[in-house]
């Protein structure tokens, strides 16, 4: 009886572990996200777009105060395109994290993304009497050049460069083009041939833990007779008033058929599309 007891008992248990491990599965849902950006012109629409893996209600949390609701239906193909004129937020640097809603009620919510804000300022706090002296400091910060670190024939330099996107190429969302054309200055002090002037094709891909990574290749010209190429790597580390990216280049440069004319460049920057056509 005691041996039939103790296995009654024994069952019971397993059962009872077996049935809380059913119930306490953590069920996570997959967010695939698509877009997220907020339009330049006026009014500016915050646009976002996600895929979920199942169908679910969905809302979006913008910077910890605006809740907006997204699909009040179960859908798997979620979408919202607000107009937030009148929204106003501390930072050019927008946080937001979407919520989602099974059909019991149960909420589940994604990791944080971010997002940026228009270059005019419109939806920042006290942007009026700040305005102003914004531009002011962006077009000083715009005209700085690059400093330029140079090696060449075992020797080193120093130089300065101005890169100027003057054609960009927008696949979707704002926050930085797929690709651009640029115009640059450079001047290398003390080198045999101090200035060149560079024409280059970028590609922009941005990466979550940091701006972007950007490979590209330039033709450059001293107008004295040294034209060559110039393939190049950038990384883009952060956003300065949401108008500038700090970033970092190395570029190798070498006139084709003549191996003792290349030499190396590392330089250190802002990028700015500000005086791009934007296409």
């Amino acid at each position: 009886m005691l041996k039939k007891n103790a296995i009654a008992f024994l069952i019971m248990l397993v059962n009872s572990f077996i049935f809380s491990q059913d119930f306490s599965v953590d069920y996570s849902m997959d967010i695939f996200l698509i877009d997220s950006y907020v339009t330049p012109e006026k009014p500016h629409r915050l646009r976002i777009s996600f895929f979920t893996s199942d169908s679910l209600k969905s809302k979006i949390i913008l910077d910890d105060q605006y809740e907006i609701s997204v699909s009040e239906k179960p859908t798997t193909d979620h979408s919202l395109n607000q107009d937030i004129t009148g929204y106003q937020f501390d930072s050019t640097r927008v946080n937001f994290f979407i919520i989602l809603i099974d059909v019991k009620g149960n909420e589940f919510k994604s990791e944080i993304y971010d997002l940026a804000l228009p270059d005019d300022n419109e939806l920042l706090k006290g942007k009026g009497s700040s305005l102003l002296t914004l531009c002011c400091f962006g077009g000083v910060i715009f005209g700085l050049p690059s400093p330029t670190f140079v090696a060449a024939n075992d020797k080193n330099y120093f130089g300065l460069s101005k890169e100027i996107p003057v054609l960009s190429f927008y696949a979707k969302g704002y926050n930085y083009p797929a690709a651009y054309v640029s115009l640059e200055y450079s001047h290398i002090f003390k080198f045999e041939k101090k200035n060149y002037i560079r024409s280059g094709f970028k590609y922009i891909h941005q990466l979550p833990f940091i701006e972007f990574i950007s490979p590209g290749v330039n033709g450059f010209t001293d107008f004295k007779g040294f034209n060559g190429i110039s393939p190049e790597i950038t990384v883009g580390w952060m956003r300065i008033y949401n108008v500038f990216t700090l970033f970092t280049r190395y570029r190798y440069n070498f006139k084709p058929g003549e191996s003792d004319s290349d030499f190396h460049e590392i330089s250190i920057g802002l990028y700015s599309n500000f005086f791009s056509l934007n296409l």
